[in-house]
């Protein structure tokens, strides 16, 4: 009896069947311990996310759940009193400065007894110009006035004979009226004289160079046998009285803020001392180059504030109350300063405002806000305005 055997290769073995099921179950363990894996990493960097950042740091703004409007950080400041305190720096100078040159005709300079430093008082002379030919021409006109005197003597005397001599008929009327105008003549000629060497005296006693004023001189730009004249320029300066100033450059918003009147401290450069002065001018225009003005603070003379030289300054322009935004609040464009105001209806509205004094914890607002506004504390860049928010109070200070 013949039997067939047959194998049909088509159906798995017991062995393989049992190898496929270990290959499938690694593979599922390994998915496991990946998916394991990347969750823990995952969960690691949002909790170092959280530790970095404090985990209480807000967002100035978020979308609501329904992701209609943005959370915003508003403050509503309220009103301070600031005390107004103005650095800036400048140039030391004499408050008048007085320059002295030649006035009268100039000459040789023969002596000059003042040096650079040394106080001088009105009419002190400065400077020394040889006067031999004025001299001489002097003597000539005080010559001329004795001439015309004895011109005016004859005149007289001959018309004092005429009219003698009138009652008898020997001299004419007409001979008197000549006389008479030959003696007003020589008269005349005489107070010309007297003019003159008067004019030679005032010419000679201006070649002396004299101090218009007392006063510290500061400069000497002359020395002996020097030749000046008139187009010489200016040979001494002197400042009037010893006082000095500080030319104060200051921005022209904080120059509007400063009274005149306001005092100030003064500390020269290379010196520890300070002087105080006071604010007795202020410059009528600013500068179109550097929109700064110019305050003219007055001080005392003293020997450490040599004019030229360059100093710092802080000047108290008094208190203000007023509101004080972060610099983070206020935004500025090509038509100025503003901030984003969040109104009733929870919408932004743009507010113009003028800046005040700059603090160590903000900027004080001059005019714009009376401080109970609910004013956009950051990020106001990213809102438009007529915009709708969500609003967050947050610490004003």
């Amino acid at each position: 009896m013949n039997y067939e055997s047959r194998l049909d290769v088509a159906q798995p073995q017991e062995g393989e069947l049992l190898q496929d099921d270990l290959t499938a179950e690694a593979a599922a363990r390994r998915k496991r311990k990946l998916l394991i894996a990347l969750g823990v990493a995952i969960a690691g960097i949002v909790i170092a996310a959280i530790l970095l950042s404090g985990g209480e740091e807000e967002q100035p703004f978020g979308p609501q759940a329904d992701g209609t409007t943005q959370r915003v950080t508003v403050i509503s400041p309220g009103q301070g009193t600031y005390a107004g305190i103005i650095n800036a720096t400048g140039t030391l100078a004499a408050r008048r400065e007085m320059p002295v040159g030649v006035v009268g005709e100039g000459g040789r300079v023969v002596s000059v007894p003042v040096e650079p430093g040394d106080w001088v008082r009105a009419g002190q002379v400065l400077a020394v110009i040889d006067r031999s030919v004025q001299s001489q021409q002097t003597a000539s006109s005080a010559a001329q006035i004795d001439v015309a005197v004895a011109d005016a003597d004859l005149a007289q005397a001959n018309l004092d004979r005429a009219m003698q001599l009138v009652e008898r008929g020997f001299v004419s009327q007409a001979d008197i009226d000549r006389l008479t105008a030959t003696r007003d003549a020589a008269v005349a000629r005489v107070k010309v004289a007297e003019a003159q060497y008067a004019e030679r005296q005032a010419r000679n006693a201006q070649l002396n160079i004299v101090a218009p004023a007392a006063g510290l001189l500061l400069t000497r730009d002359v020395e002996p046998g020097q030749v000046v004249g008139a187009g010489s320029g200016v040979l001494f300066s002197i400042a009037r009285g010893g006082e000095m100033e500080l030319l104060a450059q200051i921005g022209e918003t904080e120059l509007g803020r400063i009274p005149v009147g306001a005092t100030g401290s003064v500390v020269p450069v290379g010196t520890e001392q300070s002087f105080t002065c006071q604010v007795w001018q202020k410059s009528p225009v600013i500068s179109e180059q550097t929109r700064q003005g110019v305050a003219r603070c007055a001080m005392s003379y003293d020997p450490a504030l040599r004019p030229g030289g360059f100093a710092s300054i802080e000047i108290n322009s008094g208190a203000v109350v007023a509101p004080r935004l972060p610099e983070s609040a206020i935004l500025s464009d090509e038509q100025g300063s503003y901030v984003l105001v969040v109104n009733d209806q929870d919408q932004v509205e743009r507010r113009d405002v003028q800046l005040g004094i700059i603090t160590d914890n903000g900027i004080v607002i001059d005019s714009g806000l009376d401080g109970s506004e609910r004013i956009v504390a950051r990020a106001g860049g990213f809102l438009t305005v007529g915009e709708t928010v969500r609003p967050a109070t947050a610490d004003a200070s």
